[in-house]
């Protein structure tokens, strides 16, 4: 790790800012009430909330999920959100208390993986092989038939669909009725996914370390091999030029730029010396954060073809399980294994 701390002098761009801590492994957060506040849940089912600019603690609700919490997804809106467990429940709450405003029984299985529409107006949330929907009442609006596996991911394309990875393939839902406008194939274990801003493109990582993509237009497709380990940290940058992706020690960022990425190489970011864990784009700019289990975390600034530099590092207290920027991109929080949250100021 000596490399990593000395790459780009003590921290480049991250100043200091504060540090707290949850009851556990912080498995999920981010940032609410456009940036104000910062909200953390725990793998033993706590959540927290946080002054974004002085890190005080302003409420905590220890053991909201029986056997740990799983998910966490922010409401467009910033005013609430919602978790889910290991209990088959999702539990929506306002974020100046942490009241749970409404608790939905969605299955017995547990509910891994939620995201909200972005117009605010669906909850989507999957549980085994199936994925439901619910309306802003908490009322589910359909559910999915089975799919092949469980579902691994879930993503939203804009506010009309909602798209399930699984193995073999990616489905699309109509967001109101829950109809199957699209499925695109591949024979093989999907693990993760993004989807560019524009819908287009379908990217997943694979359980044979490579990453498969289609273009939704064409439904042609093409494969990025190459990664040591199964691509879990995928994420495209606000424009759908870059997606940078782990699978390894290093960050690998393709290029949609013209023709690419078929044909071309891409960028490969190295510094970390372990394994990469989450990755996250600032919404403005070209910046990219990656944390791996080597306890790093790195800032990189990257130019349209995917090469790039760090410009700023530090060292957590363990392996780097989220990191969320402000939406401002002015300050970077980061999750650690320990149940660390730590916020620096970044511009």
């Amino acid at each position: 790790m000596s490399d990593v701390r000395t790459a780009v002098g003590p921290k480049g761009i991250l100043r200091q800012g504060w540090s707290a801590s949850v009851g556990d492994y912080a498995i999920a957060g981010g940032w609410v009430l456009r940036g104000k506040a910062l909200v953390v849940g725990d793998s033993a089912g706590g959540v927290c909330a946080f002054d974004g600019t002085s890190g005080a603690s302003t409420w905590a609700q220890p053991e909201t999920h029986d056997g740990g919490l799983l998910a966490m997804a922010i409401h467009p809106g910033g005013a609430a959100f919602a978790t889910a467990g290991q209990d088959g429940r999702v539990l929506i709450r306002d974020v100046a208390e942490g009241r749970v405003t409404q608790a939905i029984d969605v299955g017995d299985g547990w509910v891994e993986h939620m995201a909200w529409s972005p117009d605010g107006r669906w909850l989507a949330a999957s549980c085994s092989r199936r994925v439901h929907a619910y309306g802003a009442d908490g009322r589910e609006a359909w559910r999915s038939g089975d799919h092949p596996s469980t579902v691994s991911a879930i993503a939203w394309s804009g506010a009309g669909e909602l798209a399930t990875a699984c193995y073999g393939r990616v489905t699309f839902f109509d967001a109101s009725t829950g109809e199957r406008r699209q499925k695109l194939e591949w024979k093989g274990s999907l693990v993760s996914m993004a989807l560019s801003p524009d819908g287009d493109v379908v990217a997943c990582g694979s359980q044979d370390n490579s990453v498969h993509f289609w273009r939704r237009s064409t439904e042609e497709d093409s494969m990025m091999s190459g990664y040591t380990g199964k691509p879990s940290a995928l994420t495209f940058d606000h424009t759908g030029t870059l997606l940078a992706t782990g699978g390894g020690e290093d960050v690998t960022v393709w290029s949609f730029q013209g023709d690419g990425p078929e044909g071309t190489r891409p960028g490969v970011l190295e510094l970390h010396v372990e394994p990469v864990t989450t990755l996250a784009f600032a919404r403005r700019g070209m910046r990219l954060a990656s944390a791996a289990r080597d306890n790093a975390v790195v800032v990189w600034s990257l130019q349209k073809d995917g090469t790039g530099g760090p410009i700023g590092a530090a060292i957590l207290g363990d392996m780097g399980t989220k990191l969320c920027w402000r939406p401002d991109g002015h300050a970077l929080a980061a999750l650690d294994a320990r149940g660390g949250v730590t916020v620096w100021r970044t511009g």
